[in-house]
């Protein structure tokens, strides 16, 4: 019965519209008086040490990196880059834009962040070439969710904390599964280009060529030195977030000399923000994380599921199915604050490598933010754009279904994940 307590309190709740934080603190409300043992000092206990806890701390800095890499012209470096290496063959924005997707996930950490930025860059750039504007903002909007595979991720920090797991390793086996999805959404593009009739190309002159790649070369070497400094143990995840602000900092002021006063305290501002939202969430689904180990709920669900835990494909086929329906109604962290600790002991019992379900579960949610009705890329693009929800809908087909098809492609290969993290990772 508390499991039917739990499921239905929460998506009753969410079906009201209701910010996601005050339906997760309804939900542990509803859990707690059916039980019998509803104190509101708990409450505040559990969100308070919800928060409390250091590697979260990465999250603020590596918000305030990315806005800060936006104000102060690392980003556009990196787009200009990209196209520099790509924008001569046919339909080269379109590569260029994914490129850079992938380097700017290596600096940002946050799928919207990525979009934000590079929507902003591109999608102007794309529609001055005749790209149709639905079809420019559905790459860029699939090409953001690389973010949070390619290290440093927001999402693989918050599994971690969660799942007691090391936030290194989740970073770490994310990043060639990052690359491949980046090569896959080029080789979407490439049909995508034939049959829309795009042939742009965009000719630069080995003066300026040169030109863009040493102006860049500040902001190339971000990600190397901090996805380096993490793998080698230079520093923690959290000392990577610290190190990455006051690198784009110094790189903002003294070498593009792009970053003054104003903005500066606007990119605190808006990283603050994003932060205080982020954080609300994870004190909120502490407190339910807290009532669903009080309930038990994880051992329910692992006794009800169990017989599946002889058949790993199965289950896996069947968790991943339930994670694009709730990906439709639920935001990314908290569906990972809620779920990862509920689904990952019937995944251990199945002889399922925790790190490789982290990744499944990251990316699989990350697809929800890409897919209707509450899909927060798809809300974020059509402002970029300008568009309409449904144009916004059908310029991401293609590239929606190329991502199902890689996240299945990894479920029924495995190997295609954990093949590449034994060349990066040798540790447990």
């Amino acid at each position: 019965m508390v499991l039917a307590v739990f499921f239905v309190s929460l998506f009753v709740f969410l079906l009201t519209g209701i910010p996601i934080a005050f339906v997760l603190l309804l939900c542990a409300v509803a859990l707690m008086q059916y039980m019998g043992i509803f104190d509101a000092q708990i409450m505040a206990q559990q969100m308070v040490n919800g928060t409390n806890n250091f590697p979260l701390m990465a999250i603020p800095f590596f918000m305030l990196s990315g806005e800060i890499m936006t104000a102060g012209g690392l980003s556009r470096r990196i787009v200009e880059f990209a196209n520099i290496l790509l924008g001569r063959i046919k339909g080269g924005l379109g590569y260029a834009g994914v490129l850079a997707s992938m380097l700017f996930a290596g600096l940002s950490g946050s799928a919207v962040a990525d979009t934000a930025a590079l929507g902003g860059l591109m999608v102007p750039m794309m529609e001055k070439q005749g790209y149709k504007v639905e079809r420019a903002t559905g790459l860029v909007a699939a090409g953001g969710i690389i973010a949070p595979l390619i290290p440093p991720s927001i999402p693989m920090i918050v599994f971690g904390v969660t799942c007691g797991l090391s936030i290194t390793k989740l970073f770490m086996i994310g990043l060639f599964p990052g690359i491949m999805l980046g090569l896959a959404l080029m080789i979407a593009w490439f049909f995508v280009v034939r049959r829309d009739g795009y042939d742009d190309r965009t000719k630069f002159t080995f003066k300026e060529s040169m030109r863009v790649v040493t102006t860049s070369i500040p902001a190339l070497l971000m990600p190397v030195i901090i996805i380096g400094g993490i793998r080698f143990g230079v520093f923690t995840p959290t000392e990577a977030g610290a190190f990455a602000v006051v690198y784009a900092l110094l790189v903002s002021i003294f070498v593009y000399r792009e970053m003054n006063f104003n903005s500066m305290v606007h990119c605190l501002v808006e990283a603050s923000k994003m932060t205080a939202v982020v954080m609300f969430v994870v004190a909120a689904a502490t407190v339910v994380g807290w009532i669903i180990t009080v309930a038990q709920i994880p051992t329910l669900i692992a006794n009800t599921f169990g017989a599946l835990a002889s058949h790993k494909l199965l289950l896996l086929i069947i968790i991943n199915l339930f994670l694009l329906a709730l990906g439709m109604v639920m935001d990314l962290t908290p569906a990972i604050l809620i779920f990862a600790p509920v689904l990952l002991p019937l995944v251990t019992m199945a002889g399922i490598d925790p790190y490789f379900f982290g990744l499944i579960m990251v990316f699989n949610l990350c697809i929800g933010l890409i897919t209707p009705p509450v899909g927060t890329i798809l809300y974020l693009g059509c402002g970029i754009g300008h568009i309409t929800f449904t144009r916004m809908v059908r310029g991401i087909i293609p590239f929606l279904i190329t991502e199902l098809i890689v996240l299945f492609m990894f479920v029924f290969f495995p190997d295609l994940v954990m093949v590449p993290l034994s060349w990066v990772w040798s540790g447990s």
